[in-house]
């Protein structure tokens, strides 16, 4: 017996669609799919397809009786983060996948802030870019918070100066 044993891969054709500099860090098997965390994102199941959710979009992960629930967030103008409706995955064989998803969901993040406006409020958050150098500065209007131009035109503001500086 080896001192070591190999560690189990996810299928030949995942790993086959993953970009070159791309590597699996864990998988899990989702019912006949799987679902494959690599260093740019994850691999999400999807009736269309496989596709990848970057881990700088990843607005929040959910690990609940063997599901796995993801929130994919899109951005507006280059400044708002939105929600997409949640993903969900029904884990069968979870390996280390949902520690590892939490993880670097967390580990994407590097600061928030919170900052009043007009009717509400604003979360600024810097994220890393997943295979790239550098951090880049989004915002979330925290809920409540009116979606108005002035609002959109106070965050466009604090995001240049924190782009900038």
């Amino acid at each position: 017996m080896p001192l070591f044993g190999r560690r189990e891969r996810p299928p030949a054709d995942v790993v086959a669609a993953l970009d070159g500099d791309e590597r699996v860090v864990s998988w899990a098997d989702a019912g006949d799919d799987v679902v494959v965390a690599t260093t740019l994102g994850v691999w999400w199941p999807d009736p269309a397809g496989r596709r990848r959710i970057a881990w700088d979009r990843i607005d929040k992960a959910v690990w609940h009786d063997n599901v796995l629930s993801v929130t994919e967030a899109d951005v507006e103008d280059d400044a708002v983060l939105v929600d997409r409706p949640a993903v969900h995955a029904r884990i069968t064989v979870p390996r280390d996948l949902p520690p590892t998803v939490r993880k670097r969901v967390e580990q994407n993040i590097v600061r928030t802030e919170l900052v009043s406006v007009t009717g509400g409020a604003v979360r600024f958050v810097a994220r890393r870019l997943p295979g790239r150098d550098g951090i880049t500065w989004w915002a979330r209007l925290e809920p409540g918070t009116p979606d108005t131009e002035r609002v959109r035109s106070a965050v466009r503001a604090r995001l240049a100066i924190l782009r900038a500086g």
